[in-house]
C-alpha cells in the first residue's frame, strides 16, 4: 500500500477530473508488477482497454491478435542495464507489426538522455518512473491523440485512393465530335494548368461535374483531394457547418471537432455544385473565405489558413439572380474568373452515337450481356431532344439494356415519346400553369418526393419548390 499512497497523492482528484471519452486501447509493458498495477489504476478513466504485460516476449503474441493505439514500453528490462537497447529492439519489433501504433518509453530518472535519443529513433515521448500524475496523463493522452491522427490520415489516404478509383469508374469523360464540345475541351486545356476559379454553367444533366473532375485531374493539384459539395442537397441549417466546420460544443449536436469541406479540400480542389442554392446570408462568409483563404470553424475565434482551387457549377442564371438580389455580384466575380458553358445534348446531336455506345459498353459489361445498337435505334436517339441531357440518355440506355431480351437494341426499346411528348398534338395545352403543375408533379413522382433531387432537376431551389407544391396543392399519390 505504501507504493500506492506514494504514487497517488492526488488519486481522488485525478478520478473526478473532467475526462475524455474512453475509446482508446493501451498496452503497458514493464517488468515491475506494482508499477503496472499503478499505471493501470491511473489510466483506467481514460482508456477503454488497458492490457499490462511484464514479459516483453509475450508482447508480440498480443500484437498478433489485438491492435492498440498506444504502447508504453520499458527501456530496460534487465537489472543494471541502462543502455536502452532492449527498448530500441522491442520498438523495432512493434513497428514491424503495426506502423500506426504510437510508442512511449518508460524510463528511470537517470535514463532521460537515452529516452531523448529514443525519440529520435521514432518514439513519440517518454514518461519517468519518478512519477508525476498529471505529466503522465498529459503525455499518454497526447500520444493517444497522435495515434488517432495518424490513423485518420491513413484512413483519408485510403479513402482518397478509393475516391480516385471512383472518379475513374463513375465519372467517365467521353470526348465528343461536335464543334461546341471541341471549344469546351480547348477551355479545359487552358484553365487546368492554372489555379483560376472556374464557373461551369449549363442545364441539369449536361455533365458539369465530369468537367470539374477533368480540370482537377489535369491540374497541378491532381495528386491531391477533390471535394465535391452538392449545395442543392444540403439542409440550410447545415450549410455553415458542412462548409466551414465546427468545434465540439458549438451547438447541440456538435459532439466533436469537425473540419468543414474547405478545410478538407486544402491542397486540392473544392467543387461547389449548384452554387445558386447558397443562401444569401451565407454568401458574405463564402466571399470572405475566397478572398482571405482562411476559415473559422463555428464556435472558434481564430482562423485557419487553407489553400484550395475553386470550381463551381450551376444550372441557374446567376446574372438574373443578381438582379433579383438573391445572389451577390461580388461573389460572382470571385467564382467566375473563367466560365465554361456546357451545351445541352440537343445542340450536340453528333455526339449522341459516341455517348450512346460508351454507355452501352458500360451497362452491357455491368449486366453481363452481349448487345449492340441497330441503326434505327441510333437514329431515334439522335432525333430526340433529351430534356434531361446526358444523364437522361445514360438512364434510358441502362433501362433498355436491362429490359431487352435480344442481342440488339431496337427503336422500340426506347419509349421516349411516352414520357416527354404528347401523342395527340391537338390535345396539347399551352396553358403555362397547367403545364407547370404537371411537370412538377411528374418530377416529384419520379424522384419519390425527394425535395433536393426534384428541385435540382427542375432547376429551382427548394423554397421555390415548396411554394409551388403549396400553390398547386400537390400531394403524393
Amino acid at each position: 500500500m505504501y507504493l500506492f499512497t506514494t504514487l497517488f497523492p492526488n488519486l481522488g482528484k485525478t478520478f473526478f477530473n473532467v475526462m475524455e471519452a474512453k475509446k482508446g486501447r493501451i498496452l503497458i509493458v514493464d517488468d515491475n508488477e506494482e508499477f503496472l498495477i499503478a499505471l493501470k489504476i491511473l489510466l483506467t478513466p481514460y482508456f477503454q482497454i488497458i492490457v499490462t504485460e511484464s514479459v516483453p516476449d509475450r508482447m508480440l503474441t498480443l500484437l498478433k491478435r489485438e491492435r492498440f493505439d498506444v504502447i508504453l514500453l520499458d527501456m530496460n528490462f534487465r537489472a543494471g542495464i541502462q543502455s536502452g537497447n532492449e527498448g530500441f529492439y522491442w520498438m523495432q519489433k512493434i513497428r514491424e507489426m503495426d506502423e500506426e501504433v504510437t510508442v512511449l518509453f518508460i524510463t528511470a530518472y537517470g535514463d532521460v538522455e537515452v529516452a531523448i535519443n529514443a525519440m529520435k529513433e521514432g518514439a513519440a515521448d517518454f514518461i519517468q518512473k519518478s512519477w508525476d500524475e498529471q505529466k503522465i496523463i498529459s503525455t499518454v493522452m497526447s500520444a493517444y491523440r497522435l495515434s488517432r491522427s495518424k490513423k485518420e490520415v491513413n484512413r483519408l489516404k485510403s479513402g482518397q485512393h478509393l475516391l480516385g478509383n471512383t472518379i475513374e469508374k463513375d465519372f467517365y469523360f467521353v470526348e465528343g465530335e461536335s464543334a461546341v464540345m471541341k471549344n469546351v475541351y480547348d477551355l479545359i486545356d487552358k484553365v487546368s494548368v492554372t489555379d483560376a476559379s472556374v464557373l461551369i454553367t449549363g442545364e441539369s444533366g449536361t455533365g458539369k461535374e465530369v468537367i470539374a473532375r477533368q480540370i482537377h485531374k489535369r491540374s497541378l493539384r491532381s495528386g491531391e483531394i477533390f471535394v465535391s459539395v452538392d449545395l442543392g442537397a444540403l439542409q440550410q441549417s447545415l450549410f455553415e457547418s458542412e462548409l466551414f466546420g465546427h468545434i465540439k460544443g458549438a451547438f447541440t449536436d456538435a459532439r466533436e471537432d469537425r473540419p468543414g469541406r474547405f478545410e478538407i479540400a486544402s491542397g486540392g480542389t473544392i467543387f461547389l455544385d449548384e452554387i445558386g442554392n447558397l443562401p444569401i446570408n451565407l454568401q458574405p462568409k463564402l466571399l470572405k473565405v475566397l478572398q482571405n483563404r482562411r476559415v473559422s470553424r463555428i464556435g472558434e475565434n481564430h482562423e485557419r489558413e487553407i489553400d484550395f482551387r475553386l470550381i463551381s457549377a450551376t444550372n441557374m442564371s446567376l446574372p438574373t439572380m443578381i438582379r433579383e438580389r438573391s445572389f451577390r455580384e461580388d461573389l460572382l466575380y470571385r467564382i467566375r474568373t473563367v466560365e465554361i458553358e456546357m451545351p445541352p445534348l440537343r445542340k450536340r446531336t453528333e455526339d449522341i452515337p459516341v455517348l450512346a455506345n460508351h454507355f452501352l459498353r458500360l451497362y452491357a459489361e455491368k449486366y453481363k450481356k452481349q448487345i449492340s445498337f441497330s441503326d434505327q435505334a441510333i437514329n431515334k436517339l439522335m432525333k430526340f431532344e433529351w430534356p434531361g441531357n446526358v444523364r437522361e440518355l445514360q438512364h434510358a440506355i441502362e433501362k433498355a439494356v436491362i429490359l431487352t431480351s435480344g442481342s440488339r437494341l431496337q427503336s422500340a426499346d426506347f419509349q421516349l415519346e411516352d414520357h416527354f411528348q404528347q401523342s395527340d398534338k391537338s390535345k396539347y395545352s399551352y396553358n403555362l400553369e397547367e403545364n407547370e403543375r404537371e411537370i412538377i408533379l411528374n418530377a416529384l413522382t419520379a424522384f419519390e418526393w425527394n425535395m433536393s433531387k426534384t428541385a435540382k432537376e427542375l432547376g429551382i431551389n427548394r423554397s421555390t419548390l415548396y411554394d409551388k407544391i403549396k400553390k398547386y396543392e400537390l400531394k403524393p399519390v
